[in-house]
């Protein structure tokens, strides 16, 4: 990973994974690995990592914190996750992105330029606010703006921010059922 601004990196893995059936979904497995570790090892350049969500045993050492109030969705966790870290960059994402690699989010952070953030596209072409990198400044006081951050929509939050995205990508997909992890590229 040559070219990368330091960077920092708030993981979310807090939530209730409902469509699996209240399965952690962090912890499942594709390829022998789980998806919180394949996150993990795809921003292991990152200066420091907070996994937002309940502690597991995970492939490296990170810090570990709760959203306030726990389950309180995730601008409540990427509020708690900002508390780590001083780089001048953040990457943001969730835990279930099997496809990241290193090359990726050297990628996010990279091609941040001029704007407050830069983010991936999933293969529908959706915006992936939960696979970006955002200028610490202004996700900070986008966040700031909010007087309470539990239930709210991260869109809405991240409103404000000037974003340029990708072109559509598999990094940039999420896992949100069983059929994601059967079809890894949909349509082949």
């Amino acid at each position: 990973m040559t070219g990368a601004a330091p960077f920092d990196v708030i993981v979310l893995a807090g939530g209730a994974s409902r469509r699996f059936g209240g399965v952690d979904k962090a912890m499942l497995v594709l390829e022998g690995v789980s998806l919180l570790d394949r996150v993990l090892e795809a921003t292991i350049a990152a200066e420091s990592t907070v996994v937002v969500g309940p502690r597991r045993v995970t492939s490296r050492a990170v810090n570990w914190t709760r959203e306030d109030p726990p389950s309180g969705g995730p601008v409540a966790g990427v509020a708690a996750g900002l508390a780590f870290g001083t780089a001048p960059v953040v990457v943001l994402v969730s835990c279930d992105l099997p496809w990241l690699t290193k090359d990726d989010v050297t990628t996010l952070v990279d091609g941040i330029g001029e704007y407050d953030g830069y983010g991936l596209r999933d293969l529908g072409g959706r915006e992936q606010p939960l696979v970006a990198a955002y200028r610490r400044e202004a996700l900070t006081a986008a966040f700031q703006a909010r007087q309470d951050p539990r239930d709210q929509p991260l869109r809405t939050t991240l409103a404000g921010l000037t974003m340029h995205w990708s072109e559509p990508t598999q990094a940039g997909r999420d896992v949100d059922t069983w059929a994601d992890l059967d079809d890894p590229i949909p349509g082949e």
